[in-house]
């Protein structure tokens, strides 16, 4: 039976960061209050909340205080720490919940649970010692990718083995140069070793679940990395339809097998053989999904309000294709780091354009500080819009 949280309560957020920031916004637009907790005292959410507790993310007595004035906390980043989760569930609805964010935090336990549950996976291997990353790395035949098992995004605690031409293997010099590179970037600590695959493409898929059982499964979206880190995305994915469809389930199922209340994003490798294969998850809102608030009937900021609140789903049809590409600091810097002013206006002159900014007040190389969105009659069309917006910046 629905319980819904009605327009008027208070919404907590773990996270003030860009996320938190656009949930907020979201939710003001439907009469929600918002509260967040942020380390940052400058996070970009700051700006369009109610009221920003200045923590960290295992200080238990304020996560408690965030819960004790909320109706409803959610989250926008994964670091929470157990405590701290708990802390706020003792005091009010935290959704998604402390479980299923404890198996998603560590990197190798939620491989595990992915295998064990059944779910297409690429071969990896767990590594709690440098020992055990040099014997995973030829038993899974040598060009790997190294994650650190927690915490590190956007490229930053991972590392990559066997794909530097200029090492040769048949030195054991250079080969164990390289596991040790590998073995620092995951921060001498646990991770996992992924095998490499011939990768077509990256996908993604948004699921949004409420605590009543209803299920909405946004399109996929197609992803382009570039250094590890998103470059552009589009919605909808350019793909067959019965690789959308087998996506879309295997995300469903994915989320009911967790009992998700709130959005959860699964993130796809497609195989150069058609093969679908569970990267990574993440139970928020996705940068890849930013395209969703020009492209989709719901964004998915507004459904992750709906979904923790308990109300009915918005519908996730698509309106138009609409991509994105991200605005990271090296925008506002030229080649030798001093700051430039980026061409906003030029940018701008590109039909179905729009900026978005997140109050972010450093620019540095590799942070994302915003992001360019635009709207076409096609997938390949809104790319190519978006993309020449950055060019002209």
């Amino acid at each position: 039976m629905s319980n819904p949280i009605l327009p008027g309560a208070t919404i907590g957020i773990f996270g003030g960061g860009q996320l938190g920031r656009m949930t907020a916004m979201a939710a003001r637009a439907m009469g929600y209050r918002i509260q967040v907790l942020d380390p940052d005292p400058a996070c970009p959410a700051r700006f369009v909340v109610d009221s920003c507790i200045e923590a960290g993310w295992d200080d238990t007595r304020e996560a408690a205080n965030l819960a004790r004035g909320c109706d409803v906390v959610t989250l926008e980043i994964e670091q929470i720490s157990p405590a701290s989760m708990a802390a706020a569930a003792a005091l009010t609805p935290v959704r998604p919940g402390g479980a299923m964010l404890a198996i998603i935090q560590d990197r190798i336990a939620q491989k595990d649970w992915l295998h064990r549950n059944g779910f297409p996976i690429g071969d990896y291997r767990a590594v709690h010692s440098l020992d055990e990353l040099r014997a995973a790395i030829p038993a899974l035949g040598g060009k790997c990718f190294c994650k650190s098992a927690q915490g590190g995004y956007d490229g930053r605690g991972q590392g990559k083995v066997g794909f530097n031409p200029n090492i040769s293997f048949s030195s054991a010099a250079d080969a164990e140069a390289e596991l040790h590179g590998a073995w620092q970037a995951l921060g001498e600590g646990p991770g996992v070793v992924e095998q490499a695959v011939d990768l077509e493409r990256e996908i993604s898929v948004l699921v949004a679940r409420t605590p009543s059982g209803e299920v909405a499964v946004y399109p996929a979206a197609w992803n382009h990395h570039e250094h590890q880190i998103l470059a552009w995305s589009v919605i909808p994915a350019p793909i067959p339809a019965p690789l959308e469809a087998e996506a879309r389930r295997i995300a469903t199922a994915i989320a009911e097998a967790f009992h998700l209340e709130g959005i959860l994003a699964v993130e796809l490798f497609v195989t150069t053989s058609g093969q679908l294969l569970v990267n990574e998850l993440a139970p928020r809102p996705h940068n890849s999904y930013h395209a969703s608030e020009r492209a989709c009937v719901t964004g998915q900021f507004e459904q992750l309000v709906r979904a923790v609140c308990d109300l009915p789903l918005g519908a996730v049809d698509v309106v138009q294709p609409a991509a994105i590409a991200n605005l990271l600091g090296e925008v506002w810097l030229n080649p030798d780091g001093t700051p430039r002013e980026p061409h906003f206006d030029a940018a701008l002159s590109v039909p179905g354009l729009r900026l978005h900014l997140y109050e972010k007040l450093r620019p540095r190389k590799g942070r994302k500080m915003g992001h360019l969105s635009a709207v076409a009659n096609t997938p390949d069309e809104a790319v190519a819009r978006v993309l020449q917006a950055m060019e002209l910046l």
